[in-house]
């Protein structure tokens, strides 16, 4: 019995994704097209080589970009297994065209490095959303809208409570009733801000999105379940991030 409840538990994990986020902090245009030279020109067409087919470039939607402190590039990837992590890397170290399209970054001295730093996040997908799924969007790259949301809780067991409300809630089967065209959800298995879990919503643009949060808040079954007592105080922090594609990213 042991032995087939441990098969069953393993089996039930393998099924969901996991994802590393990655985030470029950048303070120049000239970091800013080194980093997206290198990743169209050699780390996509890397992960596509190893089998990663669908990576996701993204930049924040800024009006005015000389008013923000930092540029930011988040690549979003999808991988089968935590394992993928690595698995990943190692791929890349053997990979002789990745490292010579990739030189200029890969090489870069120190004096003249690529990027300020380079931060990683690794996620695990919710029950509920095993996978990740593609956009349906009909409206260009340039005018879309994606909304990269994380809630942090105040303790693990808060956490453990929205997750709750997310899968045996039906929180997500609320987002996919009104169309909210999401990415992927996840945990944070490991970041720097925790506990936390993080999802991505995407949009035609920016007037489409105000509209499907607009109809989130005036529906009967999310003022249902965000009344409910045991999912009270679960959210301490709503990180809210607008991000559009790059015109060579795949999502």
């Amino acid at each position: 019995m042991f032995v087939l409840l441990s098969t069953a538990l393993v089996a039930n994990a393998s099924k969901q994704e996991f994802y590393q986020i990655k985030i470029y902090h950048l303070k120049t245009d000239a970091q800013e097209k080194t980093v997206d030279d290198y990743l169209q020109k050699a780390y996509l067409p890397a992960l596509h080589r190893s089998g990663v087919t669908k990576v996701g470039v993204f930049k924040p939607l800024v009006s005015d970009q000389t008013a923000v402190p930092e540029k930011l590039i988040y690549v979003f990837i999808p991988l089968k297994s935590l394992n993928g992590v690595l698995d990943l890397e190692k791929k890349l170290a053997g990979d002789q065209q990745y490292i010579s399209e990739g030189k200029t970054y890969l090489d870069a001295v120190y004096t003249d490095a690529p990027y300020e730093r380079l931060e990683s996040i690794i996620l695990k997908a919710f029950e509920d959303a095993p996978k990740f799924m593609l956009p349906n969007l009909k409206s260009p790259m340039k005018e879309r809208v994606y909304e990269l949301r994380s809630y942090e809780s105040p303790t693990e067991k808060y956490y453990q409570n929205k997750l709750q409300m997310f899968n045996k809630g039906d929180e997500i089967g609320l987002f996919k009733r009104l169309n909210f065209n999401a990415v992927f959800y996840a945990e944070v298995i490991s970041g720097s801000r925790m506990p936390n879990l993080m999802y991505l919503t995407t949009f035609e643009n920016k007037a489409d999105r105000d509209a499907h949060w607009k109809a989130f808040s005036a529906d009967d079954y999310w003022k249902k379940l965000s009344a409910m007592p045991e999912y009270q105080h679960n959210v301490s922090k709503n990180d809210t991030k607008f991000v559009v594609p790059t015109d060579y990213s795949d999502i």
